[in-house]
């Protein structure tokens, strides 16, 4: 059996999958009730400093986004972050962790961006015997505001001064939580680098507004009549959520500093490819919110499975993988050339893919009186509209041509033309340099 423990900046816990700093990890009763059904580690919900507890709306805090079936796809919050007083909640963190000791205890934290708050916040997290900390410097509502979270993330001169002064007066591994809210999330990760980190995770969720109430007139979640942005996250953000990590993974200048990854995973498969892109383990939140705790049980065993029929004994042989494979466009191979191919058995003739092609593509499907769905390889860009908007998994599928043969399309030979842009003759650079 593959072994899914990780160590990750010296955090050791017995599989991957932490649940990210949210709803779930705000209080005892819900951290010991995960740990119970196998999580791996938590990252407390996001503590501030002490006094006047923070004060959340007493309305509806999540607005949504639904697929065809009901599915929740992503979903807009408004809460902030702990309404609950400190002591409560370093007393709760003390006691989970002697409990628990085997599994990983993370504490996310947000103060002013002044040191004397965050010196003074650190010695209290370090007593509870917690793993480390995870600066929350990605929250894009309510806290950025007040000049935390993301008005933090979005500067990379602070990011880096804050996680010094982290480093500089705390014995725990520190996490830095990026904002997507960003032009270039490496800028970030660089300064999270310089300040000393020793981990970076992403993203948090996205400044956004799912909906507006057409009656109302008042964006979703409404309160009072009344609707601000929030935070988005769920499966919809987990491609954005992807290329971010990845584009970490592969800056020369963020030094392979470690990643969490954060963003729409629900699966085994959407862990593993966080993993695949870099990321040491993954963060969980609304798969949880939506479908309970116990989800972490078929995240185990779908990735167990997956590691053993693949060969890979630990999750450390992963991380990574897939990183040597992402490169700029620029780079990619213009000499190869695919052909969408239809299963006339698989086909359930609904046509989607002729009017996609014929409407808004390359015209490349035929349809015959009997509606029967053929490919024209001569217009045939091999675009994979067809496949994505087609219904039946398989039915459509792209298959490469062999270097030698003749595209029908354009007539060239595959593979004895260019290499890629760099060597294209339409390149401006490619001309000048010849």
């Amino acid at each position: 059996m593959a072994d899914l423990s990780t160590n990750f900046v010296g955090i050791k816990s017995p599989n991957p999958f932490w649940l990210a700093s949210a709803p779930p990890t705000d209080k005892a009763y819900n951290v010991v009730r995960a740990f119970k059904a196998g999580w791996g580690g938590v990252v407390w919900k996001t503590l501030g400093e002490e006094g006047p507890p923070v004060v959340n709306v007493n309305g509806p805090r999540y607005g949504a986004i639904w697929g065809a079936d009901r599915r929740l796809l992503g979903l807009n919050n408004i809460e902030l972050i702990t309404d609950r007083p400190l002591e409560v909640n370093l007393r709760e963190i003390k006691q989970v962790k002697r409990d628990w000791p085997d599994r990983a205890m993370v504490v996310s934290i947000m103060v002013p961006c002044e040191e004397a708050a965050w010196k003074a916040i650190l010695p209290h997290v370090e007593d509870t015997g917690a793993d480390g900390i995870e600066l929350n410097f990605g929250c894009p509502h309510g806290m950025s505001e007040r000049g935390m979270g993301s008005a933090v993330g979005q500067v990379p001169e602070y990011v880096e001064m804050v996680a010094r002064w982290c480093k500089q007066n705390t014995r725990m591994p520190v996490i830095v939580k990026l904002t997507p809210n960003i032009t270039d999330v490496r800028t970030s990760a660089r300064a999270a680098v310089r300040g000393g980190a020793d981990a970076v995770s992403l993203i948090n969720t996205i400044n956004s507004i799912t909906s507006v109430d057409l009656d109302s007139m008042s964006p979703e979640p409404s309160i009072d009549g009344k609707g601000s942005h929030g935070g988005y996250c769920g499966p919809a953000v987990k491609p954005i959520a992807l290329h971010m990590v990845a584009d970490i993974a592969r800056d020369p200048e963020c030094n392979g500093i470690p990643i969490s990854g954060i963003g729409g995973v629900t699966t085994w498969r959407d862990a593993a490819e966080f993993m695949a892109l870099g990321a040491g383990n993954v963060q969980v939140c609304t798969a949880a919110m939506t479908y309970g705790f116990k989800i972490v049980s078929e995240m185990k065993s779908g990735l167990s499975q997956w590691m053993d029929e693949k060969g890979y004994t630990s999750v450390a042989q992963v991380s990574g993988r897939a990183v040597p494979n992402v490169t700029d466009w620029q780079f990619l191979n213009l000499n190869y050339v695919a052909k969408a191919k239809i299963d006339q058995d698989l086909c359930i003739k609904c046509g989607r893919c002729f009017a996609a092609c014929e409407d808004t593509s390359h015209q490349a499907i035929a349809m015959s009186d009997d509606r029967t769905f053929t490919v024209i390889d001569e217009e045939c860009v091999a675009c994979n509209l067809c496949v994505n908007v087609c219904p039946v998994e398989d039915c459509i599928t792209l298959e490469a041509m062999a270097p030698g043969q003749t595209d029908p399309r354009t007539g060239k030979v595959v593979d004895k033309e260019y290499a890629n842009w760099t060597t294209h003759p339409n390149n401006p650079g490619a001309v000048a340099a010849e």
